[in-house]
């Protein structure tokens, strides 16, 4: 995004996940940036959901809502850094693996 603040992503996973999200540090007006990286998305039904990221080494995890969530993805990084591989997990079980490719 223009000012390499934020990360914008568009999300197009069919009618059950569809939208926009924007990743950055939160920095309320005329505040420092928050220490974690904090998100939104936009679904295209109106709904908005949270998540905190943090990223350490090769692995990425991404809670629902707070950190510590018990709705969280855990990923690895490729060396080349092109290729993301984890899963969703969600309380009481369940989840699903994702593979995110970069696109250039």
């Amino acid at each position: 995004m223009e000012g390499g603040f934020f990360l914008v992503q568009h999300i197009d996973l069919g009618e059950e996940a569809k939208g926009m999200e924007v990743i950055g540090h939160e920095r309320p007006m005329g505040q420092e940036p928050s220490a974690d990286v904090k998100s939104r998305f936009y679904s295209h039904t109106g709904d908005t959901l949270d998540y905190t990221y943090e990223l350490e080494g090769d692995t990425l995890t991404i809670w629902f809502g707070d950190r510590g969530s018990q709705a969280y993805y855990e990923g690895t990084l490729s060396e080349d850094g092109n290729v993301l591989r984890g899963a969703w997990h969600y309380p009481g079980g369940g989840g699903y693996e994702a593979v995110s490719t970069r696109v250039r």
